[in-house]
Parts: C-alpha cells; structure tokens; sequence
C-alpha cells in the first residue's frame, strides 16, 4: 500500500520521521511512511544489527511479562508502546491469565489510533494518550484508574522510551516518582540500548535520532547509568544484563550477547 493510501491520522505530517514508526518498519511492519523508512535506512547502514535489536526487545517483553505473570501480577502499564505486532502484551499475559488487564500509554497519533481500534473490543485492555515524562498526568488520568488498581501490585514496562530521552528532562525523576506510586511488590521492567561494546557507534546514531527528535542534547547511556533506574528496587535475577542472556527460552540464544547492546532488567519494589 502506497504512503498516500494508508489514510494517515488527520494534521500527522508524514514528512517528519518517529521513533516508533521506525521500530515499525525494523519490525518488517507496515505502518511507517516514507520519511521513516529514510531515517531507519540511515540507522541500518551505520549498525544493521538494529534490526535484531528491535527483534530482541520484543522477545525480551514477552518472556519478562511470562514471568510476572506466573508470579502473580496481572496489571501491567505499558509506557510508550509502538504499534501493534504480534504477541503484544495483552496477548502474552491474558494467553496465561484471562482476567490480567494492561494499560498501554502512548503519544504518537499513528500509534494510538491503531491501538484504539485493535483494543476497542476488549473491556481488560485499553490505551490511553500518555508519555513517561508526565507522570502526575498519567496517574491521574481515568482510563488508568478504571483498569488499573495502584493499591494491588503492578508492572511498569518501559520497554524502549528511555533510551531517547535525554538526562536534561529528568527521566531519573519520571521514573522514582512511577514505582513510588505503585504497591510493595509492584515490578519494573526497562530494555535500554547502551553502547559499551559499540562505542564508535555512539556519535552517528546520536547525531540521526536528534534530527529525528528535533533535540540538541545526547540521550545515550551505559549499562552502569541504566543502572540508576532501579534505584529503590531490587533487581530479579539475572540482574541487567544484555538482553539474551535475560531468561532465555533457550540457552543456545544467549550466545555472544553482547552483539545486540541493549540491556534488560526487571526489579521489584520491596517497601
């Protein structure tokens, strides 16, 4: 389907590439435009492991939601969610509990728009306009008190957001103020490319997604900053760690882990 036949929302300029249609077409989907697809070239062409990194991250998603669930937690708030795919969220927990319910929180109209119509039948599953720097909003909206209960455990998927904001719009704080407003046993569950082991990577990938965002300041982190995230909670073994090695559904897939550098954690709230 061609960019003028996809009926884009009404005011989206699909001349501007987003983040989130980006990872979209990494995916192999469908719902990005032209201006997307230039700028996920850009970045393929400077690291082409991305691809498997968007691949990997999604992976991640669904085993640390298997595990939560076989643990208990049955709400789940996920923060800045890309489009549809398969084996969302509310697909991997309610396939193992039907009664779990998830909130997904977005900003982009692309993004929104589909996950309204995919979830408008679902009365356990809704998405609500949202992103992780405005937390009092998000906490106060209604559509996330109807669903979900703060006073009951919950999880807090932050499964790509972080690693595009920059420290100056205090992500650090975003966060603490999140697991400070949910219940003891509460989870956090964050996937965050870093680049230790990609190092001369860093700068041309920085210099693309700041032109995409329209920003100045430099968003990328190492594993010992990530780190700082889950400060006030204790990390569930294996700890951070690449994303492979957390929890694999096959030892084999943990192999050379360090060959897709984005690090996954999952920490619970303990008082």
């Amino acid at each position: 389907m061609s960019d003028a036949a996809r009926r884009p929302p009404a005011g989206l300029d699909t001349s501007v590439p987003n983040v989130a249609r980006m990872n979209d077409y990494f995916l192999g989907g469908k719902d990005n435009f032209a201006a997307d697809r230039a700028a996920a070239e850009e970045v393929l062409a400077i690291a082409p492991e991305i691809r498997t990194m968007a691949k990997e991250s999604q992976a991640f998603v669904g085993r640390a939601v298997r595990h939560l669930v076989e643990r208990g937690i049955t709400q789940f708030v996920s923060i800045g969610s890309g489009l549809p795919t398969q084996r969302n969220v509310h697909q991997v927990a309610q396939s193992l509990d039907p009664a779990a319910r998830v909130l997904y929180v977005a900003d982009d109209p692309v993004v929104l728009s589909h996950a309204m119509a995919l979830l408008a039948t679902d009365p356990r599953t809704s998405v609500v306009r949202g992103d992780l720097l405005h937390p009092d909003e998000l906490l106060a909206d209604h559509e996330l008190r109807r669903l979900i209960d703060l006073e009951r455990p919950v999880a807090l998927l932050i499964p790509s957001a972080l690693q595009f904001i920059p420290g100056e719009d205090g992500p650090f704080k975003s966060v603490a103020l999140l697991r400070d407003a949910v219940a003891v046993g509460s989870h956090l569950v964050i996937a965050h490319a870093v680049f230790d082991t990609r190092p001369e990577a860093a700068g041309p990938l920085v210099d693309i997604y700041r032109r995409v965002l329209g920003r100045s300041e430099d968003a990328s982190r190492t594993r010992k900053q990530v780190l700082r995230f889950f400060d006030g909670m204790e990390l569930i073994d294996p700890g951070l760690v690449y994303i492979r090695q957390w929890r694999p559904d096959n030892p084999l897939a943990a192999q050379r882990p360090e060959k897709v550098w984005t690090v996954a954690g999952v920490a619970r709230k303990t008082g």
